[in-house]
């Protein structure tokens, strides 16, 4: 009898879930016809919105990998530093490692990777700080002069440092800020195009704040709902020369959203939603000689709403609200939806679904994922469905190993 009731228990549960995902697909699809109305409404092409080291902006772990990239409120875990560093003020562990590791882009090349190493460590019951280390090998690579003459074979690589302190303010509520060196050495000090190139560097910050709050299901059952909002990487522009041109860094707003719930004595589920959007200005559009330039404006000025995007940093992430038509902005937000299981804290499944307009940059594609807790040690991976057979990001895997102690 015992057997059969935990059989039909499970079966419950599996139709559940299918039920959940499923409701997430259809969203994401009405999402993704309503934004592509908007292509076909407008009569110029939008473009992507490139800045440097974009590899701050790759999900370093495994499990957030499973969860199609969410991160902003789901539960407080090793790699919070990356997502949401305010959470880690609730991290129920004293001590954390994380070591990860992402073959990137490995159907088109073997040799690009992402190593990420982060830890934390509670001061009392309101305080945690934290360190991480990401780096990135762009593989081997051979320059050549202006006439195709090779000069050598040489590694690029570019990495970043965070440390982070978070703090609660309250039992529901938690703040943190992140200082972080970055460092991109892409070119190894040759010529291009005739110029002399060097490593660029900043320095940026991370700024988030995390609240949460139980609830009290029917029959007994205890949940949780949560909200995140963070904004990372808000730093100095990097220059790989010695000109003046310099390039904005991924500066990013998130707002997350989480709702846990225990099924029973050994099963939890919950479910996340992000959406975030680059604080960088949108290349405008300019005016050409062959468009009715009014008075006052002139070949190459911006054409309105559009605005410069040669300003300041704290110019252009205000500005980033504003410079672009308004359902060119909406199509500048990025969505991710993901869904967690855990039986009896010791095995997860993961589901979750990835959306960025194909305007803007066309990142779009399903994740699946798991994970296994043994005392102390924990291993998870990923794998990514892209929904295009084409895209480069299809079928990469995310691994991660942790330790945690009391």
């Amino acid at each position: 009898m015992q057997t059969l009731r935990r059989k039909q228990f499970f079966e419950h549960i599996i139709n559940k879930m299918k039920k959940l995902i499923s409701v997430l697909i259809i969203t994401m699809l009405v999402l993704t016809t309503n934004q592509r109305s908007f292509a076909q409404e407008t009569e110029r092409d939008w473009s992507t919105i490139t800045t440097a080291v974009p590899f701050l902006m790759i999900g370093p772990d495994a499990r957030a990998g499973g969860m199609g990239d969410v991160g902003g409120a789901t539960a407080p875990d090793g790699n919070s530093i990356y997502w949401n560093a305010s959470k880690l003020a609730f991290v129920e562990k004293s001590i954390g490692f994380d070591v990860s590791y992402v073959p990137w882009l490995s159907g088109l090349v073997d040799d690009i990777g992402l190593g990420y190493v982060s830890g934390y460590g509670k001061i009392g019951d309101k305080q945690t700080v934290a360190a991480s280390l990401r780096y990135f090998s762009l593989g081997n690579i051979t320059f050549t002069d202006e006439e195709g003459i090779p000069q050598g074979n040489y590694k690029p690589n570019e990495f970043a440092i965070d440390l982070a302190y978070s703090r609660k303010l309250s039992e529901k509520f938690s703040a943190a800020v992140v200082g972080k060196f970055i460092y991109s050495n892409l070119t190894l000090g040759q010529n291009v195009g005739g110029v002399e190139s060097r490593a660029g560097t900043s320095v940026a910050a991370d700024v988030s704040m995390y609240y949460k709050n139980p609830i009290h299901f029917s029959r007994g059952r205890k949940g949780e709902w949560s909200i995140g909002v963070s904004i990372n990487n808000i730093g100095n522009k990097i220059s790989y020369t010695s000109s003046t041109e310099k390039d904005f860094i991924p500066t990013n707003l998130r707002v997350g959203g989480n709702l846990s719930m225990d099924i029973d004595d050994y099963s939890h589920i919950s479910v996340s939603f992000d959406v975030s959007k680059l604080l960088v200005p949108t290349p405008p559009v300019v005016y050409k000689e062959t468009d009715d330039i009014p008075e006052g404006s002139e070949v190459g000025d911006p054409i309105p709403p559009y605005k410069d995007n040669d300003v300041s940093v704290m110019k252009g992430m205000i500005q980033s609200f504003y410079d672009a038509p308004f359902k060119e902005e909406l199509q500048e937000i990025i969505y991710s939806a993901g869904v967690e299981y855990w039986y009896d804290k010791q095995f997860a499944l993961r589901g979750g679904y990835f959306h960025e307009h194909p305007q803007k940059g066309n990142r779009q594609y399903f994740t699946l994922g798991a994970g296994l807790r043994y005392n102390v040690f924990g291993l998870d991976f990923s794998y990514l469905i892209a929904t295009n057979p084409q895209n480069p990001l299809k079928n990469t895997l995310r691994f991660t190993l942790s330790y945690e102690i009391e």
